[in-house]
């Protein structure tokens, strides 16, 4: 059996932390920023986790 690929654009877009949990980078700071408000642009920054079911098919991808 060969060994599982990492898929590249899931590997671009996730983290995986230390205790195994997906970090993944907020939607909505590409464009159109002068529509949105400097409170709800700032609420956008960093990083949040990813759904149950989600993390699950990024585990897949990610080959883990």
């Amino acid at each position: 059996m060969p060994k599982m690929k990492t898929h590249k654009g899931a590997a671009k877009r996730y983290k995986v932390t230390g205790s195994g949990k997906i970090r993944r980078r907020q939607a909505g700071r590409g464009h159109l920023k002068m529509a949105k408000g400097k409170n709800s642009y700032q609420r956008l920054k960093g990083e949040t986790g990813l759904g149950k079911g989600d993390e699950k098919r990024a585990k897949r991808l990610l080959g883990r």
